[in-house]
């Protein structure tokens, strides 16, 4: 009887440790299971962050595009700022080209002008008005002061020029337009130095001095009383000027 209940203990506590083992075995294997488990869910995430990151990457790329457009864009709007460029400096030079071509207007020559005489409203007559009209169909310049001779133009005294008559910037006379210079021809009265003149010689200057050809200017009506050594003459100017042309 002993025997028996000894045998069945030690079945019964065979049969637990068998138990016991296969209970530890499975539980091994769970383990297994469950650390592969959470081995692949961690692994997941971080591929899947690593994969949107990589989806990040390829957006921001993308945006590259969009930086480039940008370029593009900068550019078309260089081209622009190009062609403005080009236009304005093409505006600016046939602008300046314009003024230089009319402010170098040739010198008029003798057979540009034509010039006239007046006598001053004064009397006795002690000076006169001479008008060079421009007459050659294009503008030309009327450079410094009339060169005139009372008298054969080989013997005839110079008349000087007065100084503080001089413009500032020299005459150019579109076609059809007149310039005037005053002239002092005597200091009135009678004087036995004096002479009668009915006509008289005028030149004009180039830039390299004085021009050939002269001028022939025919005398107001009643002819001029001249004083050579009295006369003087302005200069050419667009209209006679209170003081600058009084002397």
């Amino acid at each position: 009887m002993r025997n028996h209940r000894k045998n069945t203990v030690l079945a019964a506590a065979a049969i637990a440790a068998l138990s016991l083992g296969l209970t530890a075995c499975g539980g091994g294997d769970d383990a297994t299971g469950a650390k592969d488990a959470g081995s692949a869910a961690a692994s997941q995430p971080a591929g899947g962050s690593a994969a949107g990151g990589t989806a990040d990457q390829t957006a921001t790329k993308g945006g590259s595009g969009s930086a480039g457009g940008s370029t593009a864009t900068s550019s078309s709007s260089g081209g622009s700022s190009s062609g403005s460029t080009g236009s304005t400096g093409s505006g600016s030079t046939g602008s300046t080209g314009g003024s230089k071509t009319s402010g170098a207007a040739p010198a008029c020559a003798y057979g540009d002008v034509k010039i006239t005489a007046k006598k001053a409203d004064e009397v006795p007559t002690e000076h006169i008005v001479l008008t060079a009209t421009n007459t050659s169909g294009s503008a030309c310049t009327l450079l410094q002061y009339p060169l005139i001779a009372f008298g054969p133009i080989q013997t005839a005294k110079d008349v000087p020029a007065v100084a503080k008559s001089k413009p500032a910037a020299p005459i150019v006379l579109k076609a059809g337009e007149p310039a005037y210079a005053n002239v002092r021809v005597a200091l009135g009265g009678a004087h036995e130095d004096n002479k009668v003149v009915g006509e008289f010689n005028v030149n004009l200057f180039s830039a390299d001095g004085p021009a050939e050809g002269s001028i022939v200017v025919k005398a107001p009506a009643g002819g001029l009383a001249v004083d050579e050594a009295a006369a003087k003459t302005g200069y050419w100017t667009y209209e006679l000027r209170n003081g600058a042309d009084e002397f």
